[in-house]
């Protein structure tokens, strides 16, 4: 089924074909745009809010590592995922973001993630590129971890698993793998950017598969539930962790279930009389 944690540097790896269901469903000029209610951990408690997943393939300059503005032979067509949640926490709002760009020929790392946390004490963004190595910029108002610059060797990003699922699931990790957890959990529980121990295990059962991340050193453990049948549509995740600080931290688990999906090409509908499309997707 997979790599192992001794797995070759995946650039070394042939390109996989794309099925004719992976063309048609990825290249017809749309996004996937699937809703969640979210119970999310923040501060030991659980606060309600939304998730959303935006799927769409994309051409990527590979030496800039932006989204290409022309057609070139060097572009590298990605599978991109935009990620979002909003919850409130008491007074102020949070919102989380994170961008992964994976090639969709499945052969080598996400070549670039990116991640914002805003909520009103401050803001906090990382940024890796896929170079020689996981080249990682970091920025927080925290003292401890502003402005950092962190070179990493490569091994699986969590951030990728969620592209990854959408284009050959057969061909997550699995086993004992040293992988980097995601930077939104990282940053909000602040602990280092850097690969961590898990255990991975794949499951089918009942017409979904369950995919499951359990790090034993960060007390973390994430599942993400997702249809056995392509797309590949995820249709749930939990994530649970301590969660909070000092006399306050508990052990809580993030829950998200799908509310709608929608295929569409979301950036022309920027119209007033498009608002209505929100409500088909529960948010």
């Amino acid at each position: 089924m997979a790599q192992q944690e001794d797995e070759v540097q995946q650039e070394q790896i042939k390109p996989k074909p794309l099925t004719q269901p992976f063309k048609d469903y990825w290249y017809a000029g749309e996004a996937e745009i699937t809703s969640y209610e979210l119970q999310q951990a923040r501060y030991g408690e659980l606060r309600p809010g939304k998730a959303v997943l935006i799927y769409v393939t994309e051409p990527f300059v590979p030496g800039k590592q932006v989204k290409a503005d022309a057609s070139s032979p060097s572009n590298i067509s990605v599978l991109k995922l935009n990620a979002t949640k909003n919850f409130l926490t008491g007074i102020y709002p949070y919102s989380v973001m994170s961008s992964t760009f994976y090639p969709v020929t499945d052969n080598q790392h996400a070549l670039k993630v990116t991640s914002s946390i805003q909520e009103w004490c401050g803001h906090v963004f990382a940024q890796l590129n896929n170079r020689d190595q996981f080249e990682v910029s970091t920025y927080s108002y925290f003292e401890s971890e502003g402005d950092q610059q962190i070179s990493l060797d490569k091994v699986p990003l969590e951030n990728e698993i969620w592209t990854r699922i959408r284009i050959r699931p057969e061909d997550l990790p699995v086993g004992t793998v040293s992988m980097i957890p995601s930077f939104d959990y990282l940053r909000l529980v602040h602990k280092p950017v850097q690969a961590y121990k898990t255990d991975a295990q794949l499951v089918r059962e009942d017409g979904f598969f369950t995919y499951t991340l359990n790090y034993p050193e960060l007390e973390r453990k994430l599942i993400i539930r997702f249809d056995e049948e392509f797309p590949y549509t995820i249709d749930s995740w939990e994530e649970t962790y301590p969660s909070g600080f000092g006399s306050n931290s508990k052990v809580l688990t993030t829950k998200a279930r799908k509310i709608s999906s929608l295929k569409t090409p979301y950036w022309r509908q920027n119209g007033t009389e498009d608002v209505s499309l929100r409500d088909t997707l529960g948010l």
